[in-house]
């Protein structure tokens, strides 16, 4: 280098190179924790981060670091106190089950349609969001009309209130799930009205507690659901056999433990679970086969549509077992049922 030049660029090249710059107030650089969206590899963490760097914001001292992951952490909650509710107010085991189970189906049935995927072992859930949004509301309204049309019973109300009639129907059919009608369920079979089912379970259960029920013609199972929110267990028959699968497949979601399913002839009943506090007949006959009458508990409560071949007329009848050998009828409501058959299909 030239004499002129050295007095114009007195320092040499390697003068020019400088020691990285430390930031202030973070010379322990290793014990501050990385912000939070910096440890994903998010750009967000990167950025608040640089942020924080140019704006001179120093981290938090060792000695308040609990107190910054409390509020910023993402994983730890703040502890929420716990809420405590009167014997009065707190739900029935089995009601609180159902409701949980039903509305994770009705999620799953939601998330399931909207990604197109259709799901197994609950063949009848095909909701869309909205209906699955509604369908507790539309049910409360379905319990409204019953309590106006006369059912007082609040087992009976708080049972149909819980139990998703949506999930036992066809999914062309579930927007009527929740009207006064009855629904055909296939294989000549229909699902009873809410009125019907609601009104027959109030009669056997007026003003007692059902320890086992007996019910004939499960169908996809929907009155057996409902029995079960009412009664500590219940049986029920169902002759055809498809039927009988289905009624599985529509209870199995709901994890409901009080039902035993059966498939063979409803006329003859059960003798081996007998007696029963009351039997529930979902299909009409000419008269009330003797070996269901036999089969109710003294005191009991057996509820059927009974036919008659010369006016082709139904009437909601209800026998009550006195004794041993005798039993009490009242004839109520006209209905129509399906009819009660023999056999097995």
């Amino acid at each position: 280098m030239t004499d002129e030049r050295a007095k114009r660029f007195p320092l040499a090249l390697a003068d020019l190179v400088r020691e990285p710059r430390k930031p202030a107030g973070r010379a322990d650089a290793s014990r501050v924790k990385p912000a939070a969206g910096a440890s994903s590899g998010k750009p967000g963490g990167l950025r608040s981060a640089a942020v924080a760097q140019k704006s001179g914001a120093t981290a938090p001292s060792s000695a308040s670091a609990p107190a910054f992951a409390s509020k910023a952490t993402p994983g730890i909650a703040k502890p929420v106190p716990a809420t405590v509710r009167s014997p009065a107010q707190a739900p029935h085991p089995r009601t609180s089950a159902l409701r949980t189970a039903q509305r994770t189906v009705e999620r799953d049935a939601a998330n399931g349609s909207a990604n197109g995927v259709t799901r197994k072992g609950a063949p009848n859930v095909a909701l869309t969001s909205t209906q699955t949004l509604t369908s507790e509301r539309v049910r409360e309204r379905m319990v409204e009309r019953l309590r106006a049309n006369g059912i007082t019973d609040p087992r009976v109300l708080n049972a149909m209130s819980v139990v998703p009639r949506h999930m036992f129907v066809d999914p062309g059919l579930a927007a009527q799930a929740y009207e006064d009608a009855a629904l055909p369920i296939g294989h000549h079979q229909t699902i009873s009205k809410p009125s019907v089912v609601a009104r027959m379970i109030e009669l056997v259960a007026a003003g007692r507690t059902l320890e086992k029920v007996l019910e004939i013609g499960t169908g996809c199972g929907y009155q057996a659901a409902v029995l079960s929110q009412v009664a500590k267990e219940v049986y029920s028959i169902e002759r055809v056999r498809p039927l009988s699968e289905r009624a599985k497949l529509n209870l199995r979601p709901l994890r409901v433990p009080n039902i035993r399913l059966h498939y063979g002839d409803g006329r003859l009943g059960l003798p081996a679970a007998a007696p029963f506090d009351a039997i529930v007949i979902a299909c009409a006959g000419l008269d009330v086969p003797q070996a269901l009458l036999d089969q109710l508990a003294v005191g009991g409560k057996l509820v059927a549509p009974v036919g008659s071949q010369a006016a082709q007329s139904q009437v909601l009848t209800l026998v009550t077992r006195v004794s041993a050998t005798q039993w009490r009828e009242s004839q109520l409501d006209r209905v129509f049922f399906v009819p009660l058959k023999s056999g097995v299909i």
